[in-house]
């Protein structure tokens, strides 16, 4: 028989989740999402990419700034739940909540667990220079992500992979991954496997600062973390006093100062090897190829960006 679901999520990354769970047989009862933000003063109020998605599909939205209050335990004991499904929500769901009864709590977490537990485990997997990564589903318990795991599936990571194309294969995996989960629930067929802790880390989130480039690092880290923060934050120089965004950039055999431009087609030394852009853009700009860039911008080679 079809499940009774509440949906708890936010970002792009869960919409495709959520989109396969309500076009399933199962029954999205309430969907969960973070409260409606205005971006900048005076402008508009941005709803999330969840609560988009449940306007265009007609589906119950809830935003609460408490999950704890009186009026949404209350939602939750009156309601005919059989599972939640958490996918990058954005909140902690209190103790009070998950010790209600006969409700399976399931969470779709981007990462190999109990490796990334946290916030960012796509961009963490590709700065660690990891081969794969994939997705787990586990039962939520209070302790972040160290739930007992239901099922988890691998995908490869690559040195092209960046965030971008890696949150979607990821999303279309939890997606898949979900609804064989849904499956052992209604058939009663649940069995999870307990983490192991000795094997935990974390994924924290990406601090601003990060996204700086240090070019005394190893070119292959320079470009692990250009493909890391695309396409946000985004990793930077300056040059001249203007920030420049690095969108893609290989590695290439080239020794010089850390920093130092090496020829006129923007190849920059970094701590071991050096790095070729690609494709950047200036601050506020659009992107642009190398080539582009360079025809209104001379380069002094031997010089240094900072």
């Amino acid at each position: 028989m079809a499940l009774n679901i509440i949906f708890m999520g936010t970002p792009d990354f869960a919409v495709q989740i959520l989109s396969k769970i309500h076009n399933s047989k199962h029954e999205i009862l309430h969907v969960y999402t973070q409260s409606p933000k205005k971006k900048n003063r005076g402008q508009k109020t941005n709803i999330s990419p969840v609560h988009e998605y449940c306007k265009k599909n007609q589906i119950n939205v809830r935003h609460p700034e408490e999950l704890d209050s009186n009026q949404e335990l209350d939602f939750f004991a009156e309601k005919k739940i059989d599972v939640v499904v958490v996918v990058a929500y954005g909140k902690i769901l209190p103790a009070k909540l998950l010790n209600l009864k006969n409700i399976n709590f399931l969470n779709v977490h981007a990462s190999l667990l109990p490796k990334w537990r946290g916030a960012a485990p796509i961009q963490r997997s590709i700065m660690n220079l990891d081969k794969e990564t994939g997705v787990s589903i586990m039962k939520i318990i209070p302790k972040l992500d160290a739930g007992p795991i239901m099922i988890k599936s691998k995908v490869k990571i690559t040195k092209d992979t960046n965030s971008e194309v890696l949150s979607k294969e990821l999303s279309s995996l939890g997606a898949k991954l979900i609804l064989d989960g849904l499956d052992l629930v209604e058939n009663n067929k649940v069995k999870f496997i307990e983490q192991d802790e000795t094997e935990a880390t974390y994924a924290k989130k990406i601090d601003k600062i990060e996204s700086k480039i240090n070019w005394s690092e190893k070119a292959k880290i320079v470009i692990a973390k250009i493909n890391a923060f695309y396409p946000k934050p985004g990793s930077w120089f300056e040059h001249k006093g203007i920030r420049l965004k690095i969108n893609k950039a290989i590695e290439v055999s080239a020794n010089g100062n850390p920093g130092e431009i090496l020829d006129n087609q923007l190849t920059i030394a970094c701590g071991e090897n050096a790095i070729q852009i690609l494709d950047l853009q200036k601050e506020g700009k659009k992107n642009m190829t190398v080539s582009e860039f360079l025809k209104g911008n001379k380069l002094e080679i031997g010089s240094n960006v900072s």
